[in-house]
């Protein structure tokens, strides 16, 4: 019997060389280390800033800034080769108008993915985030919105969106835990109908776990993390809230199904 002498092939071939692995680990502490230290430079600048300006130019400001901030630190990461992003389909918000924007929530990495394309949007944050050394300036200043409050998350929402600014909010309420996507909850729709604006979902996705729910924060990932953005429907909500939250969760479960039973491909931003 013959042996097959040929070099192996998939798998057992792209198996990286350690030197690669390295190179891998090394790119990924540097971004992190990146990350926190813009945070931190720009979230004591802001805490200054939140004190001198006026609040409405202190927001237009601070929302401007983080932008910028996040959408440079992407670029960064994907010129040294740890992340591929195509975030293009995110573009067509920018003049767009006063929308609630709701994507899914499958990693820590969304809010930055989708404020890095949007000038001025409004994120709902964690209340802890307002007392966080790296970013609770930034927040302040940009005039995001607490979710410790309902009522006051309500009012301070129809507000920004009557101002002519987007409202992000992830209507999973928390990460994914339930692939492709948790229930959501219909807060949402409450503030978009009540401000009379439409809902723009959006469909994240990327070609890991990266900082999803119970991702260490310090585990590396498989470089290069590959993060897509798509947009799907808008539209204005009805009365039947109910059957509106359905029909959007229906979408969610629809979409990201099929792109998960496929390659996940990026063409850079």
């Amino acid at each position: 019997m013959k042996h097959d002498s040929r070099p192996a092939s998939g798998a057992a071939a792209k198996v990286p060389s350690a030197g690669a692995r390295i190179a891998d680990y090394l790119l990924f502490w540097l971004g992190l280390f990146m990350f926190g230290l813009f945070c931190l430079a720009w979230s004591l600048m802001a805490t200054l800033l939140y004190r001198l300006l006026p609040r409405r130019l202190g927001a237009r400001l601070g929302q401007f800034a983080i932008m910028a901030g996040f959408r440079t630190y992407l670029a960064a990461m994907e010129a040294i080769g740890v992340f591929r992003c195509d975030l293009r389909a995110l573009d067509a918000l920018r003049d767009a108008g006063a929308l609630v924007i709701a994507p899914n929530h499958p990693s820590l990495l969304d809010a930055v993915v989708v404020i890095s394309r949007l000038p001025r949007v409004v994120c709902i944050t964690k209340a802890k985030l307002w007392d966080n050394l790296f970013l609770g300036g930034s927040v302040r200043l940009a005039g995001y919105i607490r979710n410790d409050s309902p009522l006051n998350l309500v009012k301070q929402g129809m507000h920004g969106l009557q101002d002519g600014q987007q409202l992000l909010i992830f209507p999973e309420g928390t990460r994914t835990v339930d692939a492709p996507v948790n229930p959501l909850k219909g807060g949402f729709l409450l503030i978009a109908r009540r401000a009379g604006v439409p809902v723009q979902s959006v469909f994240l996705e990327n070609n890991s776990r990266f900082l999803g729910k119970g991702w260490p924060l310090f585990r590396k990932p498989p470089i290069p993390v590959v993060v897509t953005a798509r947009l799907g429907r808008r539209f204005d909500v009805p009365a039947d809230t109910h059957g509106c939250l359905a029909m959007l969760e229906s979408d969610y479960r629809i979409e990201l199904g099929c792109a998960a039973r496929s390659p996940v491909t990026a063409a850079g931003a």
